[in-house]
């Protein structure tokens, strides 16, 4: 966590383009003469814009800054509107749970759409907005969308030198097989029971337990995966409480040394986030204490409801993804492995044709994918490999896994780097390897009998090879030796999965 390495301190950069940009919102929102209240809300809207759009190219991310407002706007008027009926606004909020998860199918935006509705609802909770305060929150919000995307757009386009990676494309499916359509039902049945607990606990914070379900559901898919967020979000939670006991209790909502704070924890958020879930909480969970302390109702009281109501609101997570619709993380695993084990195969396949003097053949792009799949798989394989995850045997065959993959992905880059060379050449030798690449991804990925080796013509030992092709043979034989490993642990018996849940 503390020694992982930042390329091109691009978290860095992002983190303090943050600041930047949720700072220059709060700073025209106080200069405008608005209320805190709406001041919080254009910063928290800043925030949002900041971290929630990423979709693949910059143009696309402008678009989905600008769509924001339609997303939150309506959002936010039938939250101060409904503030002071209950039932009318505990059916309102889990709609837009409901059409807020179901929304991430449509890719990175309906994600940053869904998150930014739910958000809206949630601010007007967490600052008891009324309607008479609506037309200067439209206002604030407005101010800190422009203010956001000047930041990002103008003065520091860092997307424009350093291209955002594409995120892989959803897994596929239809009606209730499709991940967001259960998800979409697993959340709202989560947020339903965690509401009613909330309100159990109490009659004007129970938003925190709909909340803490809701952002236990972001960027999950199976059951393992959710239920390791939500231990991680209750761990970060807790640190969180035992640092704002310290830092934020002291203060007394004194303003400058508040926001300064608020500041560091921006960064914090925004530089831990790639890295560590639970360590981008306790930020999360400080700035809330903090932003507690500039209302006047900060007190040791408080920050140990919010706790309680996190736990409520992870176990309702839990049950649901174990209940519901379930999504098995073995399924899961297996899906996002075997189109790693595809890109593999494609870049191999990509990297001969280019050494057989096909100028149109390009491995680059699968070299990409590959190396945004396997991220992916780690993220699928988490659960197994988590410290406190009970199946050893299959812990230890998940990081064999992931060892291979990754030792096949530095394979595939050395292959691609050759066929980049121009002096590079082909023989049949390197031929007949890539088809056996290919037979051992058919036989990793199908279950049916690969099909029979085309006829390759071999060169007589005696032939003279030129000296690039030696590279190229030795890369693909090292995938064949590791593909070959990956027959154990990807085949295990039915009882002994990678994941068994």
């Amino acid at each position: 966590m503390f020694v992982a390495p930042d390329p091109g301190l691009l978290r860095l950069r992002t983190g303090l383009r943050a600041v930047l940009g949720i700072a220059l919102a709060v700073t025209v929102a106080e200069l405008a003469g608005f209320s805190l209240t709406a001041s919080i809300t254009g910063g928290l809207a800043a925030l949002l814009a900041l971290f929630t759009v990423t979709d693949a190219t910059v143009r696309r991310q402008a678009v989905t800054t600008l769509l924001l407002p339609l997303a939150g706007f309506p959002v936010l008027a039938l939250a101060t509107l409904l503030h002071d009926h209950a039932p009318l606004r505990d059916a309102a909020f889990l709609l837009v749970v409901l059409g807020g998860v179901y929304a991430r199918r449509w890719g990175p935006r309906g994600h940053a759409l869904g998150i930014f509705a739910f958000m809206n609802f949630f601010s007007t909770q967490f600052l008891h907005a009324v309607p008479g305060q609506l037309p200067e929150l439209y206002a604030a919000v407005g101010i800190a969308l422009a203010a956001a995307g000047t930041v990002r757009f103008a003065l520091w386009p860092i997307e424009r030198r350093t291209p955002p990676p594409a995120a892989p494309a959803p897994l596929p499916g239809t009606g209730l097989a499709r991940i967001t359509t259960r998800q979409a039902i697993q959340a709202t049945a989560a947020c339903a029971v965690a509401l009613g607990i909330g309100q159990v606990l109490s009659e004007d914070r129970w938003y925190w337990a709909v909340g803490t379900t809701w952002w236990i559901f972001v960027n999950t898919v199976s059951r393992g995966e959710t239920l390791v967020r939500g231990f991680r979000r209750f761990l970060g939670t807790l640190l969180g409480i035992a640092v704002g006991m310290v830092v934020a209790l002291p203060l007394h909502g004194a303003p400058l040394p508040t926001a300064l704070l608020v500041a560091v924890c921006v960064f914090g958020i925004f530089y831990t986030a790639p890295l560590s879930y639970s360590w981008m909480m306790l930020s999360v969970t400080v700035m809330a204490g903090l932003l507690y302390g500039l209302l006047g109702v900060l007190d040791p009281a408080l920050l140990v409801l919010r706790l309680e109501e996190t736990v409520v609101g992870a176990v309702c997570a839990a049950l649901a993804v174990l209940l519901i619709l379930p999504v098995t993380t073995h399924a899961i695993n297996d899906a996002w492995i075997q189109r790693a084990l595809r890109a593999v195969h494609a870049a191999t396949a990509a990297s001969e044709r280019r050494l057989a003097g096909e100028e149109a053949a390009d491995p680059s792009p699968h070299v990409a994918e590959l190396d945004l799949l396997l991220g992916r798989v780690r993220l699928s394989v988490a659960p197994l490999v988590h410290p406190l995850s009970p199946f050893r045997e299959r812990k230890e065959r998940a990081r064999r896994v992931l060892a291979l993959l990754d030792e096949c992905a530095a394979e595939v880059r050395g292959l691609a780097a050759v066929a980049a060379d121009p002096d590079a050449s082909h023989d049949a030798r390197l031929a007949a390897a890539c088809w056996r690449v290919e037979a051992a991804v058919e036989g990793l990925t199908s279950p049916r009998t690969p099909k029979p080796a085309p006829a390759v013509a071999v060169e007589p030992e005696t032939a003279v090879h030129p000296a690039p092709a030696p590279a190229a043979l030795g890369h693909v034989s090292g995938l064949e030796r590791l593909l070959a490993a990956l027959d154990e642990p990807l085949k295990a018996p039915p009882g002994s999965l990678l994941v068994r849940s």
